[in-house]
């Protein structure tokens, strides 16, 4: 086995940026997309293992529709779910370590203080439900080499997400309503993949535990508050930002009116949590608007 990593759906806002973390940190890795590897295909994840010889995959592959999922589960679970066995499987053969990204959505959002790593799961959505089987085959089949990383809220540069759609909103809308009962940690993508390197290399040097760690941001807000903070940086006017309630949004998917994760099991690892998330907006910002004004 060689020192290079592994990484799947590599196309996609976090795969991006974890290929371009560890290029930096001068570590071999090979990135696949969805149309370079299909994660439910045994034959396919055995080759792509056999032909690379990775000590370290992380699964950033997933089925993220949310809404979706509602009608589609069985799909969603073949990429949430099976997919991640699939790997595991592979991995438990090969002796790779396995890191897989996950969700808030495991948890049934309705907190009122930060979830632990090992609070009761509950998830309210097909996305959550499948993406808590993905969770439980790589904890099952890699108990001493599978790491669940739980993330949520993420934006980067990479891809659509909320922030660069605030970016563009706040140039066309005079006014725009947003949500402010959902609270939860805007996590930038280059934070995500930063601690992703550090537990992989953890792994290998045997100081971080296999299990389940919560990689988000530190700090809260809700939507609304993000996107005032997003009018801010581009010197706009906060308050043409207005709160209104998830009711004002009826989507097929309940969306978790809480998602703050607790970041404990980074102090097992040596590793420190994911910095405030007004910090990191802020330096992630210039690229996000160059992103978006340049699509």
């Amino acid at each position: 086995m060689s020192d290079r990593w592994l990484i799947t759906g590599a196309g996609g806002m976090l795969g991006q940026d974890l290929l371009a973390a560890l290029a930096d940190d001068g570590t071999p890795a090979v990135g696949l997309d969805r149309s370079a590897l299909d994660i439910t295909g045994e034959e396919a994840v055995r080759a792509a293992l056999a032909d690379h010889r990775p000590a370290v995959i992380v699964n950033c592959a997933a089925w993220t529709a949310v809404d979706d999922a509602e009608a589609k589960e069985d799909q969603a679970l073949a990429v949430n779910g099976t997919g991640p066995r699939v790997l595991a499987e592979a991995c438990r053969d090969s002796g790779a370590v396995l890191l897989q990204v996950s969700t808030d959505y495991v948890f049934a959002g309705d907190a009122d203080r930060p979830y632990p790593e090992d609070a009761p799961v509950a998830p309210r959505s097909a996305y959550g439900r499948t993406k808590l089987a993905g969770e439980r085959a790589v904890l099952r089949t890699l108990p001493d080499r599978g790491h669940v990383v739980r993330t949520a809220w993420l934006y980067g540069a990479g891809g659509a997400n909320f922030v660069r759609t605030m970016i563009k909103l706040a140039g066309i809308k005079d006014t725009l309503d947003v949500v402010d009962d959902q609270r939860g940690q805007p996590t930038w993508t280059a934070d995500l993949a930063d601690r992703l390197v550090r537990l992989g290399k953890g792994a290998l040097a045997g100081t971080a535990p296999a299990g389940v760690y919560h990689a988000t941001s530190s700090g809260a807000t809700t939507w609304f508050g993000l996107t005032r903070e997003i009018f801010r940086l581009l010197g706009a006017d906060p308050d043409r930002v207005r709160p209104t309630t998830s009711e004002a949004f009826v989507r097929p998917a309940p969306r978790p009116a809480y998602s703050v994760l607790g970041h404990e099991r980074w102090t097992a690892a040596g590793i420190e949590p994911i910095r405030d998330w007004r910090e990191a907006l802020g330096e992630a910002f210039p690229a996000l608007l160059a992103a978006e004004r340049g699509r």
